[in-house]
């Protein structure tokens, strides 16, 4: 009885005893991948970091969210170099992956017989990770970079895809219907390149799903169900979920010693070097009653700014 155990364990953290939804990692699986998130999960494992936490994200630059990282040493976690849609919004949410692979007909066939017979999916492959988007997830696919009858997104999809997270993408390929993408009005995305055709067209059969949900590519970071993604200034990062509270934590104290900063500097109450470098024990005060004076009027959380005060000696 226990060698049966010990060999479903193993079996399950290789993959091989899975969901019963084609190409999706198992919850059990997920969760041995995720070990450092302690708090709420989606019910197929997927980390579940709080809207609360989202909505603050959106604030915080991609300086700030590296800064923290690279301290943390996730150094692999910025993708650059992307074409855009709405560049001057920010894409923040939750990450629900695909991975696509060059087409084989063998692994594409049963993996259609299974996902259209058992798991009761009507639709192509390519729409299969958009049926399992909630609200605040960001649909995050690596594509291999195809781009000639590589695209597996235009209007239609993303319509959908907005329809059901409130979110564009992140997509390691190219896309059609930009024209069309456009017209959604909060569609915030990022993609490596535009072309007017379709994947697998009619005697060509040249994507594949593999991957639903599992770890995967984008760029030179391995992207995980569940990372935050942020999006803003022509880049994209990947937060571990673990470490998402302490990336809006650090910029919102950033954030107000910057304005605190640049205030004091207006009045010349201190001079550049005095701010520019450590600060001495007198303006740590002064920047600790700035806060109380000003706790209602500053924008970060009011409750956040007396947490923060709480742990000062002032």
């Amino acid at each position: 009885m226990k060698l049966v155990v010990f060999v479903a364990a193993v079996l399950s953290l290789t993959g091989v005893v899975t969901r019963s939804l084609g190409q999706q990692i198992s919850r059990e699986e997920l969760i041995f991948l995720t070990p450092d998130w302690k708090g709420e999960r989606f019910p197929d494992g997927r980390p579940k970091v709080p809207d609360a936490i989202l909505k603050r994200m959106k604030r915080v630059t991609q300086e700030e969210a590296w800064a923290v990282l690279k301290g943390e040493k996730y150094r692999y976690q910025f993708a650059g170099d992307w074409q855009t849609i709405n560049p001057d919004s920010v894409l923040v949410g939750r990450a629900l992956t695909a991975t696509f692979m060059p087409g084989r007909p063998d692994v594409h066939r049963v993996t259609d017989d299974k996902g259209h017979t058992k798991d009761g999916r009507v639709k192509s492959q390519n729409a299969w990770p958009i049926d399992m988007l909630v609200k605040g997830d960001v649909y995050v696919v690596d594509q291999f970079g195809m781009h000639e009858d590589g695209p597996t997104i235009g209007d239609n999809l993303g319509n959908s895809i907005y329809a059901k997270t409130g979110n564009g993408i992140v997509y390691e390929g190219a896309v059609r219907d930009v024209a069309g993408l456009k017209e959604i009005g909060g569609f915030t995305s990022y993609f490596r390149s535009y072309h007017p055709s379709h994947h697998n067209p009619e005697g060509d059969l040249n994507t594949t799903l593999v991957g639903i949900n599992r770890p995967t590519r984008i760029g030179r970071v391995m992207v995980m169900p569940g990372d935050i993604v942020l999006g803003r200034d022509g880049g994209v990062c990947f937060i571990p979920p673990h470490l998402a509270e302490k990336v809006v934590k650090t910029s919102e104290i950033i954030r107000l010693r910057d304005m605190f900063g640049h205030l004091r500097l207006r009045e010349q109450k201190y001079t550049p070097g005095q701010i520019d470098s450590r600060w001495s024990d007198d303006i740590e005060k002064d920047f600790s009653q700035w806060l109380n004076a000003h706790v209602n009027e500053l924008p970060v959380p009011k409750e956040q700014i007396q947490d923060y005060l709480k742990t000062r000696t002032w």
